[in-house]
């Protein structure tokens, strides 16, 4: 059994939503939070789109991160991300999700190089 068969692509959704807009949601584009939703996505039913009072701007759930604008599900990118956590290789997470290797490796690539985006530098201070 594929690892995929166990993830709900609205789940996945669900999960993103909770931890990108722990304070309600804000645009992407100016950081307002005056935000109206404009139904689902007709290619990702699971994924909310919304539109800024603001800047006028539209986006959706994933916009501004480092699953948006891909052609694999979300959910190929949360089993990646656990395969990633088992320190599987390459290889090992295209053989699990049932994608070529080119696929997985660019998968594995945007998804350290959005790890590191998002850490943040230690302040040292003091002796």
């Amino acid at each position: 059994m594929n690892l995929l068969h166990l993830l709900d692509e609205a789940k996945c959704f669900e999960v993103i939503r909770a931890h990108r807009w722990l304070e309600g949601v804000r645009c992407p584009h100016c950081s307002m939070d005056q935000i109206t939703k404009q139904g689902r996505d007709e290619r990702q039913r699971a994924s909310q789109r919304y539109r800024c009072l603001g800047c006028q701007q539209k986006f959706d759930d994933l916009t501004g991160t480092v699953f948006a604008s891909h052609h694999q599900p979300l959910r190929v990118w949360v089993a990646a991300l656990y395969l990633m956590g088992l320190d599987l290789s390459n290889r090992q997470i295209a053989h699990e999700l049932g994608i070529n290797e080119d696929d997985a490796q660019g998968l594995t690539r945007l998804l350290r190089q959005g790890v590191v985006a998002a850490a943040t530098t230690p302040e040292l201070s003091g002796t």
